[in-house]
């Protein structure tokens, strides 16, 4: 048995989940997720815990059962915290700023970027003196979060000998040296 697909799910208070035909709904006081699962791996929602099963111990069961549970899981936290992320933007004269859903980005380019962010993700950004400004992104979908996240993080990686671009809070970097002293 997968170690991750047998532990049931907890439905915490306040969250309805629902399974019908091979779709999982799951609702919230942060929204509402749908999940479609597939057909050979079966959800049950009993006395406030969902567990996931498989028929069989073929490889591709053994994979899916794993990953539905992770899924749904990850669904139940969404719906009932919301997941959070936290980029910093290092380098002189970077900045953010957003109105509504479009964030607008300054990295050392010739242009302004300006990235429109979907409706299910709320943006703040904050410039504070002495510090890099962050952008701060929170929904209740974790693989839209962070999709959205990397796709703002490669606009301008960080490199690797002064850390300049934009970085996730807590990120660490594996930095170089640089050019050595000039040869005698």
């Amino acid at each position: 048995m997968s170690r991750i697909g047998k532990a049931p799910v907890t439905i915490p208070q306040g969250v309805e989940v629902t399974v019908a035909n091979g779709l999982v709904t799951v609702k919230g006081k942060k929204g509402t997720l749908t999940q479609k699962v597939d057909a050979d791996i079966t959800v049950k929602v009993e006395d406030g815990v969902i567990n996931v099963t498989r028929p069989t111990d073929q490889k591709r069961h053994r994979a899916l059962h794993g990953l539905y549970r992770a899924l749904i899981a990850n669904m139940v936290t969404g719906v009932s915290e919301g997941y959070k992320t936290e980029q910093e933007l290092v380098g002189v004269g970077y900045r953010a700023s957003n109105k509504g859903q479009m964030l607008e980005l300054s990295l050392g380019y010739s242009h302004n970027i300006n990235f429109e962010l979907p409706a299910e993700i709320k943006v703040t950004t904050t410039a504070e003196k002495g510090q890099n400004p962050k952008v701060i992104l929170e929904s209740a979908d974790k693989q839209l979060i962070g999709l959205v996240a990397s796709k703002i993080r490669s606009l301008r990686k960080p490199e690797p000998y002064k850390g300049k671009g934009i970085k996730f809070s807590g990120e660490i970097l594996r930095r170089k040296a640089g050019k050595s002293a000039a040869k005698k």
